[in-house]
């Protein structure tokens, strides 16, 4: 636990992510990033010295996936937990008949995520994006746009007046996964049925096999989107 809180509490403090008084609404979907985020959110609230109010959310797609595990440990943390069904699923699926869904889901979970957490009172938003998934994003801008592009670790959306804040920026997946796994996460699987036939899952094991011929590529390339123009990550549209 004190691993990932000093993950958390770095990338909090390096990116002022959290002031005194915030209202931050959790995006869980139930798989181990956003429920570890919740863990650590939550341990992190007890001695962080700008105190904040802590809530989430989990989206229920559609695809008749069991999330009262989800909403058990978010009982157990003292989280306020609201489960928001969408007809995202039907819309994709059934509906429009999306070969190519992944986009229009995005936006579509985007946009219902950040209503609930208005609804709730928040106009911060946390996601679960780990160090490897910063690492992802770059490599699919640069592989299929041609683009150097990354989400930034702290996003304000002026249209909805919401904050995006990723406080696990610098926690690595492998930790994540040790994490999910000693502490026992309730994980929902996902049973979406484009998960792990994505553009997304072609080039993490790219960067899995340039990190085993190139050791140290992960920590270089992470470096690299840091410091690559004067705003660090800040130069990086979401």
């Amino acid at each position: 636990m004190q691993k990932l809180l000093s993950y958390l509490r770095r990338g909090v403090d390096d990116y002022n992510m959290i002031n005194d008084g915030d209202k931050i609404t959790v995006g869980v979907s139930g798989g181990k990033d956003s429920l570890a985020l919740l863990v650590g959110l939550a341990n992190l609230r007890r001695f962080y010295p700008n105190a904040f109010k802590l809530s989430a959310v989990t989206l229920d797609m559609g695809f008749g996936m069991d999330f009262s595990p989800v909403g058990k440990l978010c009982e157990e943390l003292g989280v306020e937990y609201v489960l928001k069904k969408t007809d995202i699923a039907q819309i994709l699926f059934d509906i429009r008949k999306e070969t190519n869904p992944c986009s229009l889901c995005a936006k579509m979970r985007r946009g219902a995520l950040h209503d609930a957490a208005l609804e709730l009172g928040s106009h911060k938003v946390a996601l679960g994006h780990h160090n490897d998934d910063a690492l992802d994003t770059f490599m699919l801008s640069l592989v299929y746009e041609g683009r150097v592009n990354c989400f930034s670790p702290v996003t304000y959306l002026d249209r909805k007046d919401i904050t995006l804040i990723r406080p696990m920026i610098y926690a690595p997946e492998k930790y994540v996964i040790g994490f999910a796994k000693r502490y026992e996460l309730p994980i929902v699987k996902n049973r979406c049925p484009e998960d792990k036939r994505t553009k997304r899952e072609y080039v993490k094991n790219l960067i899995k096999q340039l990190e085993k011929e190139n050791p140290g590529f992960k920590t270089r390339l992470f470096t690299a989107i840091e410091g690559s123009h004067a705003g660090g990550f800040g130069v990086f549209p979401d």
